[in-house]
């Protein structure tokens, strides 16, 4: 029986929370070390940081975390039709000449396009709304990632044919306890796969990248925690959505046109970025030593308020990606996720509690 198609699990035009997995084929490597070979391809992960940078400044689509691993690539992604329906008609065309520019520099960057390449699509009604419906499509996103990077590496290998495995697989996260475990899990993949001891020494993930702005900032900032984690001006994780969200002071989208650096300041959960870094900090070290001690009490209270079993919480994150295929919530956001889409619920391993 073949696995559903992507339309019935994504809605471009609604604001949705997927989890991605992008694996290399056979025993083709994305980045790390080749024991058969001895070829490093270390550089290859800040292609794909520089890569998903890019696509951040261009789709209505916040990227909350990531992580590149040896043979494979975690994003969790949220789209934002609302973002891109904000948009003037020439800057969705502005942003996707800078997808698919019909010119280049001598560089290989996009040249920047010309008032006929603009009007081809601005003055195309059918052709407009598609580029805008596409702006906000995880699989356009997964697509532009996917073609890249493959591109890039057939050619440094001198070597033709498929470099992922198939098509990308996505889990959908219905509400906060599931977008807070596939969180921990894709920013602890370096920490359960033994190639770093800590979130700090996880590089290229984006609890890492948000670690090392916090170092760089130290005490000198005037700006408060929240206005701080969306200024933007971090070098490392200003691309990326900020960790807590507000829902009455969080900007509907970018005001820095097509060349802002992510779609909007939106965070994504009701918890500080030092709370989350904490409570990483600590299931590292659990995962790690393959105990199982009592959970600190004041991280705790966040589980529980989420709904999550704090008793169960490191094995959720470790095993998050073998638990859950499809949806992931609470047994009431997969009973409504179900009426949603005219489904006869019933309980299912997506099931956080």
């Amino acid at each position: 029986m073949g696995r559903k198609g992507r339309g019935e699990d994504m809605d471009p035009s609604q604001i949705q929370i997927f989890h991605c997995t992008h694996r290399c084929v056979r025993r083709a490597f994305l980045c790390g070390n080749d024991p058969y070979s001895g070829v490093s391809y270390e550089h290859r992960r800040e292609w794909i940081r520089n890569r998903l940078e890019f696509l951040a400044s261009v789709f209505g689509i916040d990227c909350l975390t990531y992580t590149v691993m040896s043979n494979h690539l975690h994003q969790v992604l949220r789209s934002r039709p609302d973002v891109v329906e904000s948009w003037s008609d020439e800057e969705v065309a502005r942003r996707w000449l800078r997808l698919f520019p019909e010119r280049r520099n001598e560089d290989g960057s996009p040249a920047e396009p010309s008032k006929p390449e603009i009007d081809s699509i601005v003055n195309d009604p059918e052709k407009l709304s598609k580029r805008r419906g596409r702006l906000s499509d995880i699989s356009w996103w997964a697509r532009c990632t996917a073609e890249n990077i493959a591109r890039q590496s057939n050619r440094e290998d001198n070597v033709a044919g498929h470099f992922w495995e198939g098509r990308y697989r996505s889990q959908q996260l219905l509400d906060d306890a599931s977008v807070l475990a596939c969180a921990a899990y894709v920013d602890l993949n370096p920490i359960r796969a033994a190639m770093a001891e800590s979130p700090e020494t996880s590089r290229f993930t984006g609890a890492r990248d948000c670690i090392d702005d916090l170092c760089a900032r130290g005490d000198r900032s005037r700006m408060s925690d929240h206005e701080w984690e969306r200024s933007r001006g971090c070098p490392y994780s200003g691309w990326m959505s900020p960790i807590e969200i507000d829902e009455r002071t969080d900007s509907l989208g970018s005001d820095a046109g097509a060349t802002g650096r992510r779609a909007s300041d939106k965070g994504f959960l009701p918890i500080s970025l030092c709370a989350y870094l904490e409570l990483l900090d600590w299931t590292g070290r659990e995962i790690r030593s393959g105990k199982r001690g009592a959970i600190p009490s004041h991280l705790a209270k966040i589980l529980t308020r989420l709904g999550l079993n704090t008793t169960h919480w490191c094995d959720l994150v470790s095993k998050f990606g073998r638990y859950f295929k499809r949806a992931v919530g609470t047994a009431a956001h997969l009973k409504e996720e179900a009426a949603r889409r005219g489904q006869h619920w019933m309980q299912s391993p997506g099931c956080l509690a």
